[in-house]
């Protein structure tokens, strides 16, 4: 069962379960946090789970005006203070994790660690391998057809504003993030970079990423698709777990490491 939350103005909707460290999971771009079901059973055995839907996804309603990264990033930061009370850990996927890498970058004191999965740091053409994916979506084609089903069961706007909701999703996905290596310098966090070895962002893009955030992990997980939580969870949450639970290993021969140390 969820409850709503004013945050910024907006009734957000949020789940929470489980007992321990706090854990927020940020689910990705025009999805519910129904993605996140293979997930819950393993890290609520170890963590208190906060699962809020952001703006115009899933229970919570659209806003006037467009949609960016950085109004959710924020939207975020007030629930981790309202809701959780205090540093947590932040786990997204696709549009999640660049959610949550933006709350690191300007909140550090309320992040501990983040894993940031099949996340983005600069807009879908610049980064994407299909860079022209979005230019002729429709919001009721068939390549969209599982999303505006989940949106249409749950969402207060009803079924008829989900086109609306996809026309600010495919422009602010055309437009944003637009972070600079200097911004994610700025990540203090320890950071997990975790994709699919057949992401619809390239690998190029995520090592980039990897190597931009200082003292960054990276994770590939064969035989996945940007999809990975959902295709391989056991193997992807044991990856998530064994992070959050441990702190790195000194490793025998570092060089990237060895450098920022």
């Amino acid at each position: 069962m969820g409850d709503y939350v004013e945050i910024s103005g907006v009734r957000t909707w949020y789940e929470a379960e489980g007992a321990g460290d706090p854990l927020v999971l940020l689910h990705g771009g025009m999805c519910t946090n129904e993605t996140w079901s293979p997930q819950r059973a393993d890290l609520a055995a170890r963590h208190r789970l906060y699962l809020p839907e952001r703006r115009g996804h899933g229970h919570t309603p659209d806003t006037e005006g467009p949609l960016s990264y950085q109004d959710m990033a924020d939207d975020t930061v007030r629930f981790v203070e309202a809701v959780v009370g205090g540093p947590a850990h932040l786990v997204g996927w696709s549009d999640g994790g660049i959610i949550a890498l933006l709350v690191a970058r300007d909140r550090p004191d309320l992040v501990r660690k983040v894993v940031a999965m099949g996340a983005n740091f600069r807009p879908a053409p610049e980064c994407s391998v299909e860079p022209s994916l979005f230019e002729h979506m429709a919001a009721d084609g068939p390549e969209l057809t599982v999303f505006r089903e989940m949106y249409e069961a749950v969402s207060p706007d009803g079924a008829a504003h989900w086109p609306v909701v996809v026309g600010k999703l495919v422009e602010m996905f055309r437009t944003q993030p637009d972070l600079s290596p200097d911004d994610l310098a700025r990540i203090g966090a320890p950071t997990l970079v975790l994709v699919g070895d057949d992401d619809m962002v390239t690998l190029e893009h995520t090592i980039a990423l990897y190597r931009a955030i200082p003292g960054a992990e990276l994770a590939v997980v064969p035989g996945t698709s940007h999809a990975l939580a959902m295709e391989k969870p056991q193997r992807v949450n044991q990856i998530i777990m064994d992070f959050l639970a441990h702190d790195p290993v000194p490793t025998l021969l570092p060089f990237r490491r060895a450098r920022r140390s």
